[in-house]
């Protein structure tokens, strides 16, 4: 259901982008006064307003679609106030590298997967956002918890920076288990 409603999701967005671009073609096409696509200026109108209503109904299942997308985590506060969400996208075509993981949520092993793999391309900054956001899906994953210690440390193009030392040595030690094993 997930994948059928992830391309819901984003089918119905291109349609409406492409409904929308036809109504603004249209819409000034009739208000310039000239014949578009050799129609009478009745029948430009009744294309102009149906294909706006189609573009809304398609913008309406779009943006109800998003929300109840698991893969993209949006609230309703997240629609309507634009660029707070914290939706930390999925990407695709990465690979297939995959290290099995001890969690529960499927979601954290996808966001730990695409960490380890773009560590691996060297893109460290997107690694470090795909570990937490792993941890936030499951603070109880110490594997997580490893990857944002792993990124922060050094790497062959860069020493580790002296800034980042206590925050990865912080982080290796932030698992509950680890937790546990100091108090003993």
């Amino acid at each position: 259901m997930t994948d059928a409603l992830w391309y819901f999701a984003r089918g119905s967005g291109v349609v409406a982008l492409v409904l929308l671009t036809v109504v603004v073609v249209l819409g000034i096409g009739a208000r310039s006064g000239r014949t578009v696509f050799h129609l009478p200026r009745f029948a430009v109108s009744l294309v102009h307003r149906n294909a706006a209503l189609l573009a809304v109904v398609f913008l309406t299942g779009h943006v109800i679609s998003l929300l109840a997308d698991p893969y993209a985590q949006l609230r309703l506060f997240d629609l309507v106030v634009p660029f707070v969400g914290t939706y930390r996208p999925l990407w695709q075509g990465l690979g297939t590298l995959s290290h099995p993981i001890t969690t529960d949520s499927e979601q954290a092993q996808r966001y730990f997967d695409q960490g380890l793999r773009l560590t691996y391309g060297f893109n460290h900054a997107e690694a470090w956002r795909a570990f937490k956001q792993a941890q936030e899906l499951d603070p109880g994953c110490a594997m997580c918890f490893w990857g944002e210690a792993f990124v922060l440390g050094a790497n062959i193009n860069a020493p580790m920076e002296a800034g980042a030392v206590q925050p990865a040595f912080m982080r290796a030690h932030a698992t509950p288990r680890a937790r546990r094993s100091a108090r003993r």
